[in-house]
């Protein structure tokens, strides 16, 4: 282009300033106007010479400007190819624009550039959805970033199928048709309709009860736009309710369920009952919406139903779907190990030094304590590392991995709750990373539904997989541990979940709630993070919960609160 000026094309508008942007009605059937940046680029481009050299360094204003001007016109008016000229993904880019007006029937695109941040540029989009005389209005937000192309220095659009929506992600593509899946009517355990209006942190939930329940539960699809994910096909016709191996492109799409984006008809949903609790749910939305980026579940540990789960921010699915290190949790899990292999018991003598060196390692408490003389159920209490980690040269690489399968269900890939989860993940490993295995760091892997089954089952002695749709719905079958709590590991780890949540770390927020309880604060490291995730598990009765507070600090302090108001009211 140069500085060359494109001689105006018959029929179009001449400009007019408004607000320091050239307003530009854009010719041809159907199409709306768009905003083109104001300015210019010849007072950044340079001579003829200097643009045989490849640029480098940061963009200049006028770069990013005109890339995005570029591929926003282009695409307004339905030039996929130059659109897709504009980005540094051809293929890609060009795919999706195209899908975007043959598969999603998206017309009468208006896009509204916005003030450019840096190399950003944020737009407006607004248009109509028509598909076989139905037709409703399109309007959302979304954002491209100009990058510069590294062999010849061009500046770019950065694809991703988020520049088109929000929504998406790579591979993704949106539709418009008769739904993939009908509605679902999602019903609480008293029969009351759980809505994200009533419950803001349930959207998640809903959408996987939808995928999995939809045809299952008798509903009608509607007709509707929405985001297909990659690799989701006909992921939920190949399930079967016996559990039926999945492809792994099946599984990823269990885990990222197709998303509604506007409906055009209504289709008539099917019912489904889940064991959520109303009244806990609410109590669990509120306690977590106090703090960010804070999750909690709460089951009931003779059962395994789940009563409640809920996510500050309303977006991932932490609680069910979470991979974070559990720190000091995860003790529950390794003391139960210790105590089966004789290597300790809640009242004799164990070592609690100051440091702990094993695999190269040198391991150490918080502020660097230490316990002389004391017992097992003192350095429980206290959360102390080093008793855990002077028993790692006694264990095998791959004890802590079968205790965690064998006795918890955890790391199996197996649990069918009703929606997507991840199941926990207990890797074999050995030296300092085996030992830091053990206080919960290292490669272990867990949620808030991980821990507060984990804390049920030292309770009750035997892993109930924690569910939120009765296995009576579909006759699924739910996962099982291949082995018991012995009576006397289950009696030591009751006692030292009880000392712990009466005279140990978790003290303070556990007050009041006794005698019937046992309690673990956990505290985990993350790299390039100021602060550790706070967990807390714990139990009361025949409830159990868990949670946590990423970036929080000592779970005891943030997660604790909202576990104890949740089993406070359960009580």
């Amino acid at each position: 282009m140069g500085n060359r000026r494109r001689a105006p094309e018959r029929g179009r508008t001449k400009p007019a300033v408004v607000g320091g942007m050239i307003a530009v009605v854009v010719g041809g059937a159907g199409l709306g106007g768009y905003a083109l940046f104001g300015g210019g680029a010849s007072a950044d481009e340079g001579s003829a010479a200097d643009a045989k050299r490849v640029k480098s360094g940061p963009l200049s204003a006028a770069e990013v400007r005109t890339t995005a001007t570029a591929f926003l016109t282009a695409w307004q008016k339905g030039d996929v190819p130059a659109a897709a000229a504009v980005t540094n993904d051809t293929a890609a880019a060009a795919g999706l624009l195209t899908g975007y007006g043959k598969e999603a029937h998206v017309e009468d695109v208006t896009l509204t550039a916005k003030k450019r941040s840096g190399d950003a540029v944020p737009f407006s989009v607004k248009g109509t959805v028509r598909y076989k005389g139905l037709t409703e209005p399109l309007a959302y937000e979304s954002e491209l970033t100009v990058v510069r192309r590294a062999k010849d220095g061009k500046p770019l659009v950065d694809w991703h199928a988020a520049v088109v929506h929000p929504e998406l992600e790579d591979g993704d593509k949106l539709v418009t048709g008769e739904a993939g899946t009908p509605p679902v009517k999602a019903l609480d355990r008293d029969g009351g309709e759980l809505t994200t209006a009533k419950y803001p942190s349930l959207g998640t939930v809903l959408d996987g009860l939808r995928e999995k329940y939809g045809k299952k539960a008798g509903g009608k699809a509607g007709v509707e736009l929405r985001v297909v994910r990659a690799g989701s096909g006909d992921a939920e016709e190949a399930e079967d309710a016996d559990g039926t191996k999945k492809t792994a492109a099946e599984k990823e799409a269990d885990k990222n369920p197709d998303k509604t984006l506007l409906e055009l008809s209504e289709g008539t949903p099917g019912t489904v009952r889940t064991t959520l609790s109303p009244s806990l749910q609410a109590t669990a939305e509120q306690q977590v919406a106090a703090k960010s980026k804070a999750s909690a579940v709460m089951i009931k540990p003779s059962t395994g139903e789940i009563l409640a789960v809920a996510n500050s921010g309303h977006g991932f699915n932490t609680a069910f779907q979470g991979s974070l290190a559990p720190g000091s949790t995860m003790k529950i899990v390794t003391a139960s190990l210790l105590i089966d292999k004789g290597l300790a018991s809640t009242e004799k003598e164990h070592p609690c030094p100051k440091y702990s060196t094993y695999g190269g390692w040198k391991f150490q408490n918080d502020d660097k304590f230490e316990i002389k003389g004391g017992t097992f159920k003192a350095s429980f209490a206290r959360s102390c590392n080093t008793a855990f980690i002077s028993q790692a040269k006694k264990l095998d690489d791959d004890s802590l991995t079968k205790q965690a399968q064998q006795v918890f269900g955890l790391g199996m890939d197996n649990w069918a709750i009703g929606v997507p989860t991840f199941d926990g993940s207990v890797p074999v490993q050995s030296q300092a990373q085996m030992a830091a295995s053990l206080i919960g760091q290292g490669g272990v892997r867990m949620n808030p539904l991980n821990m507060a089954s984990v804390v049920a089952t030292a309770k009750t002695g035997t892993f109930h997989q924690p569910y939120l749709v009765p296995p009576t719905v579909d006759d699924r079958t739910l996962a099982k541990a291949s082995r018991s709590l012995s009576p006397d590991t289950q009696a030591q780890l009751k006692e030292l979940l009880r000392y712990t949540a009466a005279a140990g770390t978790a003290a303070e927020a556990m007050a009041g709630l006794g005698p019937d309880f046992g309690a673990k604060t956990g505290s985990a490291e993350v790299d390039n993070q100021k602060k550790p995730n706070g967990w807390f598990t714990a139990w009361k009765g025949d409830l159990a919960a868990a949670g946590v507070v990423q970036q929080g600090g000592h779970g005891g302090e943030t997660a604790g609160p909202i576990v104890a108001a949740l089993l406070k009211a359960g009580s």
